[in-house]
């Protein structure tokens, strides 16, 4: 066995098993897959990237990279109302990760699979002389006709988002090792919501018969309704005295020296991964207890206008927002 492995030899010996015995991937011994079609339901594809330094932290272990690559992935299925299927995945790897590095990094995707009932049906690995850059093509089945679009708010829609935001945008700074000024509990508990997203799966049911809309919220929370509302032809109103706050973030918040300034960070620093999803008013209500009875919150911070544009307020006034999120290149 060589030092570095070569793309062969890291199929053979650490992705194959991933595959499951899969029908579908040919024990990934092909340049393909062959995905059958499932009856009354649409397959759902959808990608993303990440890279050293730009979307984890240098030196994170490589089990939790790989274990984000696919949460983040599985979030942008859940905001769609798709179950989880498979996936393809591309890495791009620096010469220094030979193969205790891509093992701990097979291990992460191994343990996420488990989880999460995936099955990995092909790829690509190359090298590269820059930074680790890793990629997910995921698949998941959703009723046919009943995906979840950014583009069908309504004016008069309520806002709502899952969970609690601002968490990964804190986890961030303390990965960075930049602090901010909390317990260590709760700067452990940050950087966990940082490193391994929680893809919000288990409301896909409940958006794709409530929901008007839905987006995850990896950009910030602000961007993403503002995609939503851009994508709808509409506007939308938010309120940040509303935002759902985690106990480490309010404690944050109690600290900071101006308090509009800091639910701003905290609506526009990405990396949640909660949903935030647009529903008719007469629907809220019943949306919300869904989530409940998921034992996951999910909170009214806002609405949809008819106007175009995205309108900001906090304590009790609109206010001007240079920069809603994360801009990519």
């Amino acid at each position: 066995m060589s030092a570095t492995p070569d793309e062969f030899e890291w199929i053979a010996r650490v992705l194959r098993p991933l595959a499951r015995n899969a029908p579908e991937a040919f024990d990934l011994a092909d340049d393909a897959a062959s995905i059958p079609g499932r009856p009354g339901c649409d397959l759902i594809v959808t990608k993303d990237a990440i890279v050293e330094g730009v979307h984890f932290v240098a030196g994170d272990p490589p089990e939790l990279v790989a274990r984000k690559l696919l949460r983040v992935n599985l979030s942008d299925l859940a905001a769609k109302g798709a179950e989880p299927y498979g996936y393809f995945l591309a890495v791009a790897w620096p010469a220094r990760f030979g193969w205790g590095e891509r093992e701990a990094f097979a291990r992460g995707l191994e343990a996420d699979q488990a989880h999460y009932a995936l099955k990995l049906f092909g790829g690509d690995t190359v090298s590269t002389p820059g930074p680790l850059t890793a990629s997910v093509t995921m698949l998941g089945w959703a009723p046919a006709g009943r995906m979840v679009l950014r583009s069908a708010a309504q004016p008069g829609d309520r806002v709502l988002v899952t969970g609690t935001i601002g968490d990964g945008r804190l986890g961030l700074d303390v990965a960075k090792g930049l602090g901010v000024g909390l317990s260590y509990a709760d700067e452990a508990w940050l950087v966990e919501r940082y490193r391994l997203p929680q893809p919000r799966l288990s409301v896909r049911n409940a958006l794709s018969s409530l929901a008007h809309a839905a987006a995850d919220v990896s950009d910030g929370l602000l961007a993403d309704v503002g995609h939503i509302a851009e994508a709808s032809g509409a506007g939308a109103r938010i309120d940040l005295d509303r935002l759902p706050l985690s106990g480490p973030a309010s404690r944050w918040l109690a600290r900071a020296s101006d308090a509009v300034a800091a639910r701003v960070a905290l609506a526009t620093g990405g990396d949640d991964y909660e949903i935030v999803c647009t529903a008719p008013a007469e629907r809220a209500g019943e949306l919300a207890a869904a989530c409940r009875a998921l034992d996951l919150p999910l909170t009214e911070v806002g609405e949809v206008t008819p106007e175009p544009g995205l309108h900001v307020l906090a304590g009790g006034r609109e206010i001007e927002v240079s920069r809603t999120g994360w801009r990519h290149g």
